[in-house]
């Protein structure tokens, strides 16, 4: 028997969480409020597929902002590791601690695998209201992408009026 809620989907309050960014702040959903907000569930800082797929982001990470889009990579690693891994692989977007209590936002988002310890590889796109607008659960072995996460950001891009 599994305590595992369901992943949240389109249409669902986003589950607030605040984690730790570095050992000295925190971060929250709720500070990001207003803007779509990418969240980037992994299973561990410098495993080959989770390297290659935190480093994708942060070489589109400019197409990401043109959307005024958040990206931030949550895994159970811890504060030092996580800033050694982006030191090392140049990443400037925050990377979240789910460490202690290990797991408690990846739970809360349905994405906690307890046989491993770890997060699923899992994407939300959540909108300005705090709404779930995209989710994606990947196979561990697989790289996600950003395709995905893309067209949920230009579906959440207001129209542009084009001058007649």
């Amino acid at each position: 028997m599994t305590d595992r809620v369901a992943m949240p989907g389109p249409g669902q309050v986003a589950p607030e969480f605040s984690l730790p960014s570095s050992p000295e702040q925190m971060m929250s959903l709720a500070q990001l409020r207003g803007s779509p907000v990418i969240l980037a569930f992994y299973p561990a800082d410098w495993s080959p597929v989770c390297s290659d797929q935190m480093v994708l982001y942060e070489a589109i990470r400019p197409e990401f902002t043109t959307f005024g889009a958040h990206l931030l990579g949550i895994s159970v690693d811890g504060v030092w590791c996580h800033r050694a891994f982006a030191e090392r692989n140049g990443i400037r977007y925050p990377l979240l601690a789910d460490f202690e209590p290990k797991g408690a936002v990846a739970r809360r988002y349905g994405v906690y695998e307890p046989e491993c310890g770890t997060a699923d590889r899992a994407l939300f796109v959540v909108d300005g209201d705090g709404v779930i607008a995209w989710s994606y659960l990947s196979p561990p072995s697989v790289n996600p992408g950003a395709d995905g996460i893309l067209s949920a950001l230009e579906r959440l891009a207001p129209v542009r009026q084009v001058p007649a």
